[in-house]
């Protein structure tokens, strides 16, 4: 784990209820897109067209404003979809979108979904895609994390890459 995701895994943030997982499982990507983070942040949060080409979140349906609940269908690769309501816990343009889910208890397999968006200064940016998960459940599921969850963010985020850098091009 490099410092970043250390500090991930440590730091709490009292401005959202979600940001208190401090033990649990990270599972962290990031990547550098040639696109500005306003066409990022264009592309990633047009939610309507994510069955285009969203190959890890095939559907988010709602407002993704504070305390809103959303539903979010994801696809890991190599599983079937799961659907969840998550609450979102910072929508922010052009920075940062959070949420927090849980399966069917708190505590049982909670999930702190978090996007960021980091303009490096050049006219590109990096995205960051991770997930901080807490509960009992973490550790029978730590295999699939480790590969499916992982592969599907790594997925993602090669295809808002992929869209981002087409659209910067016009």
């Amino acid at each position: 784990m490099n410092a970043q995701q250390t500090n991930i895994m440590k730091n709490t943030n009292n401005k959202a209820e979600g940001q208190i997982i401090k033990k649990g499982k990270l599972v962290y990507t990031e990547i550098q897109i040639k696109a500005s983070a306003a066409i990022v942040w264009r592309q990633f949060t047009d939610f309507e067209k994510y069955s285009e080409w969203n190959p890890f979140i095939k559907y988010l349906k709602g407002t993704p404003k504070q305390n809103a609940t959303i539903e979010v269908r994801l696809q890991p690769p190599g599983k079937k979809a799961m659907m969840f309501k998550p609450r979102v816990l910072t929508f922010d343009g052009e920075t940062e979108f959070r949420w927090i889910g849980k399966f069917i208890l708190p505590r049982l397999f909670d999930g702190e979904h978090v996007f960021l968006i980091k303009p490096n200064g050049d006219g590109s940016c990096t995205f960051v895609h991770y997930e901080k998960f807490r509960g009992i459940l973490v550790p029978f599921l730590k295999k699939m994390l480790d590969t499916n969850t992982k592969q599907g963010f790594e997925k993602m985020n090669q295809a808002l890459k992929k869209r981002c850098e087409l659209k910067n091009v016009y």
